[in-house]
């Protein structure tokens, strides 16, 4: 799995599946997602870029102007875009989980859960000079409100991806790791190369 041609192999077994990266926001869904593409020969997006681009302007300033539910709205049309092509690894917003029919466009490919522990999580965001919305005014408490909200939902990814104090490049070989024992998982119990 270390050689190209086990990437190769992988990208082979995925057909084409689209890689939906879902966590907390400061999860290093945009970090370690181009590490991941490049791997397998895919193409990169970020569903927030998409967004700043298409509503040209920034995420604080439609939450702002808009509020959050035109944010919502903005997230799931782009989401759908996206759903439409293949080979893609996406970054998602950290609410992209709330709306159940964004689950419906996830699950036409690999939903994984970069699950970062909650301290290590706050440390990035404390550290982070990026404006987020959703954490103003008390970043502790309205993070652990969201993640409270969020967390359940999580965990109806894929694939669960534990994450401690690893680089972008090693938690993207923790995801491929891992893709390719649940391809082969699923290959030995219906004899097809298909991802349940």
């Amino acid at each position: 799995m270390n050689d190209l041609s086990g990437f190769n192999l992988l990208a082979n077994k995925l057909g084409g599946r689209n890689l939906y990266l879902v966590g907390m926001m400061g999860s290093g869904k945009s970090s370690a997602g181009p590490f991941l593409a490049k791997n397998l020969s895919y193409s990169f997006v970020d569903v927030d870029q998409i967004i700043e681009h298409v509503a040209k302007r920034s995420i604080p300033e439609i939450f702002e102007a808009e509020g959050e539910v035109v944010f919502r709205d903005l997230e799931t049309q782009v989401l759908k875009e996206i759903g439409k092509r293949h080979s893609l690894v996406v970054a998602t917003g950290g609410g992209v989980v709330i709306r159940p029919e964004n689950w419906g466009i996830l699950h036409q490919g690999v939903v994984i859960w970069l699950d970062v522990s909650r301290q290590i999580i706050l440390e990035r965001l404390q550290s982070d000079q990026t404006s987020r919305p959703l954490l103003e005014n008390n970043l502790i408490e309205n993070f652990d409100s969201l993640l409270l909200k969020r967390r359940d939902l999580y965990l109806e990814a894929d694939l669960r991806i534990t994450i401690d104090q690893e680089s972008s490049e090693e938690v993207a070989l923790q995801i491929l790791a891992n893709l390719r024992s649940m391809l082969n998982k699923n290959l030995n119990s219906s004899g097809q190369q298909t991802i349940e």
